[in-house]
């Protein structure tokens, strides 16, 4: 039979006068001393021996100056001694559950620490600032005020609701950066229990799958209507433009293309090496450069004033994550994505039919088959991308621009 809990009230409770101990139920007892001192108490058996756990003073209203220190209400004393049962309920000692809660830090106090040890592992600073940024105030302010072990489903779910729907490419890595956060938390002890942030067998019976959401392949131009795009970009005289052309010409990502610096390019071989650090996949990617992407590099390093290869207008700076965006929209073409090129490029192959598929892939640094299959693919097949590049320069350059612009010396 369950003993009654929850019998005082607050009334009666700042009434008890009596020395001994008054029980609320539970375990729970306020305790009046002698000398009138006050406090909670839980009381409990552990291990065959009768344990006594201070939860906080309830001390009487001082006459003089109308207030109480150390104060623990009735409700506060309720929720501490329901955590102590729980504890119990799991067969732990209360007392070593509160002191394991108090050494618990909050969740932001614990990822803020964890980012910081696995920096060193990241591939760039871009990275670690995803991290600081998908796990602070702007996604997780709640949770980085909880302590790490009391964060539960609802916790994460609160986090993930207000984003999954609109930004869900965003709230997919949040979860998982969640994830990674509570099973490290509970690999240092920290933590008991299944992780709430799992999305497998747990919050994939609670929010939408994926696939259910996704907002469609980043917006791409018809690979038909590239080369006139491009005649376009070569009449616009602009290192943004420069940018976008190198970059459709060798397909790859923009932030490859506006952080590449000279060390990266050997101008005689007409290669381009992407080192791991920037590269999504984490591999060092070779690019052959066809004759018009090495005839825009070379025209840079005949005038260059910084590292970076397209430089920006800050000085020693390379162009900002938003030059080819924008410069598409002086171009009254908002609607499609610089990443979309890569799309282009990949319909393009498909269509074209002369060359693997493999190469394609190749090409735009993408991963193929599983680790074996990997094993026995040791080459990058760079002569073969360089033929597919040339093929696709031919393609992308077939409209003229009636003027194209040549580059202005900047060293003046």
């Amino acid at each position: 039979m369950a003993r009654p809990i929850n019998k005082l009230s607050a009334r009666a409770v700042d009434a008890l006068s009596n020395p001994g101990r008054h029980s609320d139920g539970g375990g729970l007892y306020l305790k009046v001393l002698p000398d009138g001192r006050r406090q909670w108490i839980f009381m409990y058996r552990w291990q065959g021996k009768q344990k006594e756990m201070g939860l906080g003073a309830f001390l009487p209203v001082s006459a003089p100056k109308g207030e109480r220190y150390e104060f623990v209400s009735l409700a506060d004393a309720r929720q501490k001694a329901t955590a102590a049962r729980a504890a119990l309920d799991k067969r732990i000692d209360p007392m070593l559950a509160r002191k394991a809660d108090l050494a618990a830090p909050t969740f932001g106090e614990f990822a803020d620490a964890l980012i910081d040890d696995l920096a060193a592992g990241f591939r760039n600073e871009k990275h670690v600032a995803q991290w600081r940024t998908t796990l602070g105030d702007a996604y997780c302010e709640a949770l980085r005020k909880k302590p790490v072990n009391e964060i539960d489903t609802a916790d994460v779910l609160a986090a993930l609701k207000p984003v999954w729907q609109a930004r869900q490419e965003t709230a997919t890595r949040v979860r998982g950066r969640i994830e990674r956060v509570l099973d490290a938390a509970k690999a240092k002890g920290l933590r008991k229990g299944e992780n709430p942030a799992r999305w497998r067998g747990h919050l994939d019976a609670l929010l939408p799958a994926r696939q259910k959401l996704q907002r469609g392949h980043h917006a791409a131009m018809p690979y038909g209507d590239v080369p006139a795009f491009v005649a376009r970009l070569r009449a616009a005289e602009a290192m943004a433009a420069r940018g976008l052309e190198f970059l459709i010409l060798t397909a790859a990502r923009s932030g490859e293309v506006i952080e590449a610096t000279w060390p990266e390019f050997d101008l005689d071989a007409a290669v381009w090496t992407v080192p791991a650090a920037r590269m999504k996949a984490g591999k060092i990617h070779r690019v052959p450069l066809s004759d018009r992407a090495l005839e825009i590099v070379n025209a840079l390093h005949e005038t260059k004033i910084s590292d970076f290869v397209f430089s920006g207008a800050r000085k020693g700076k390379p162009l900002s994550n938003m030059a080819f965006a924008m410069q598409m929209r002086r171009m009254k073409l908002g609607h499609i994505t610089t990443h979309g090129f890569r799309s282009s490029f990949r319909d393009w192959v498909s269509e074209e039919k002369h060359h693997p598929r493999e190469v394609a892939e190749a090409s735009l640094a993408h991963v193929l088959g599983d680790a074996t299959e990997r094993a026995y693919r040791r080459g990058d097949a760079l002569e073969k991308r360089r033929a597919l590049m040339r093929d696709w320069e031919s393609h992308v350059t077939t409209a003229k621009a009636d003027n194209v612009v040549k580059l202005a010396d900047r060293r003046s």
